[in-house]
């Protein structure tokens, strides 16, 4: 019987494959995560065959225990709809399927986003925040996840919208603050605050979480940001993807004989 207090989950990004068990009692992992560079090109096939070798490097693990992944992109029923950092031969492709026979386990995909903000929502910054919890990654682009009572809402593209004429991650992402030169006050008070000043229009969040590596300086921008919500850095940082997939697939294939 599977034990449902250590999970797997494994995190597929652009340069490179992390996974590691997970307590699922505490968010933390049971030993130091492995990651190996992800193959060039990023092919299914070849992406699968590094998710396997991860998988089965850990002796913590039980070898029926379900495999959560997280990925770049919008994920319906275990289909990559898009592929952002990977090869373009993703979209369409059922990644559920192919990485469930690769490694011999019931296999669980999601969007990197969103395997996040289920990480943070039971043991990090969202812990235990009832209501619209809406978390946003700020880097090269904005990605968002939304979660309500604690549950997905999946695959929400909100860094996406049309503001002011422009698609909003092209004007208020970390990596334009950077490209642009803004200081960390002008990029708060020029981009973000009317990006998340929209943004909280339209879906009225109890909370807003920033993740993406720039939420390591949250307190250079962050006290420049004046929303109805409180809003708040990220606290998992990047174990917060596998720690999210590992929880979703044991909740989605829970315990069996």
């Amino acid at each position: 019987m599977v034990n449902n207090e250590v999970g797997l989950g494994i995190d597929i990004g652009g340069s490179g494959i992390k996974g590691a068990p997970v307590d699922l009692r505490t968010g933390t992992f049971l030993v130091d995560r492995l990651k190996s560079p992800t193959p060039q090109p990023s092919s299914p096939q070849a992406v699968a065959k590094v998710v396997a070798e991860i998988a089965g490097s850990f002796d913590q693990v039980d070898p029926d225990c379900p495999l959560g992944v997280t990925f770049p992109a919008v994920i319906q029923h275990g289909v990559a709809r898009s592929a952002a950092n990977v090869d373009r031969s993703w979209i369409g492709f059922d990644a559920g399927r192919l990485l469930a026979e690769e490694t011999g386990r019931r296999v669980y995909v999601v969007n990197d986003a969103d395997a996040a903000a289920v990480g943070e929502h039971r043991f990090g910054a969202a812990a235990g925040a009832e209501g619209v919890v809406l978390m946003t990654t700020l880097g090269t682009g904005i990605g968002t996840a939304m979660l309500l009572d604690g549950r997905l809402v999946p695959n929400t593209e909100f860094g996406h919208l049309e503001i002011d004429g422009h698609d909003a991650e092209s004007r208020a992402a970390s990596s334009v603050k950077d490209r642009e030169g803004l200081s960390y006050r002008e990029w708060a008070e020029e981009r973000l605050q009317r990006y998340y000043s929209v943004v909280e229009d339209l879906l009225w969040p109890d909370l807003v979480v920033v993740g993406g590596g720039v939420s390591r300086d949250a307190e250079k921008f962050l006290p420049y940001l004046h929303l109805r919500a409180p809003i708040v850095a990220a606290k998992l940082r990047n174990t917060a993807g596998i720690v999210g997939a590992a929880i979703l697939a044991m909740e989605r294939f829970g315990k069996r004989a």
